[in-house]
């Protein structure tokens, strides 16, 4: 399974496991404004603020003694930023040992954007790109800034970048295609 398959299921849909363990989050629904690419079939549960979900127990630990992987730590950070607790998915990115991984950068992209910090979220966006070029949720997410500042020529050149490396029916591309259609006509 690749990276990008397992952080989409392992991130995408937010939902209670264990009553009482977990806070419930629903899953955010895809496109537009939105933020994009949030389908899939599995999820990782958000914990109660200063816990952080361990995949191998399967439960949430504290995050003070956790002794999980970056991957581990960018995949529940991106949880957190799916389920609107940005500050809490910067605080987790923070303790990512890897600040330069295209994932946690766009990821800290995602969260800053949502937080209302758009410039901010728009750099680290650009060092996620710089990082994996290939890498189209962040393109996604950078062309869906650009579509909240008003620069839809910047948002299509995304675009056209997705449509380059998966073609016109992934996700990305979709999702990206329906922020600039939705995008107010000027």
């Amino acid at each position: 399974m690749t990276r990008i398959l397992r952080l989409r299921l392992a991130a995408f849909s937010v939902a209670c496991l264990v009553p009482f363990a977990f806070a419930t989050v629903p899953a955010l629904a895809a496109g537009g404004y939105g933020g994009g690419s949030d389908t899939g079939s599995g999820s990782t549960p958000v914990c109660k603020k200063g816990s952080v979900y361990d995949r191998k127990t399967q439960k949430c630990v504290k995050q003070s003694g956790a002794n999980l992987s970056d991957d581990d730590l960018a995949d529940y950070a991106y949880a957190l930023a799916k389920a609107e607790r940005y500050q809490e998915a910067l605080e987790v990115l923070d303790t990512v040992k890897d600040q330069n991984s295209p994932e946690v950068l766009n990821y800290r992209g995602y969260a800053t954007r949502k937080l209302g910090r758009l410039d901010e979220g728009i750099g680290y966006y650009l060092k996620s790109v710089a990082a994996d070029p290939q890498y189209t949720q962040v393109r996604e997410y950078l062309g869906e800034a650009y579509v909240l500042k008003g620069e839809i020529g910047l948002a299509k050149a995304q675009l056209q970048a997705i449509a380059g490396l998966c073609g016109t029916s992934c996700e990305e591309y979709r999702d990206l295609d329906s922020a600039i259609n939705a995008a107010p006509k000027i």
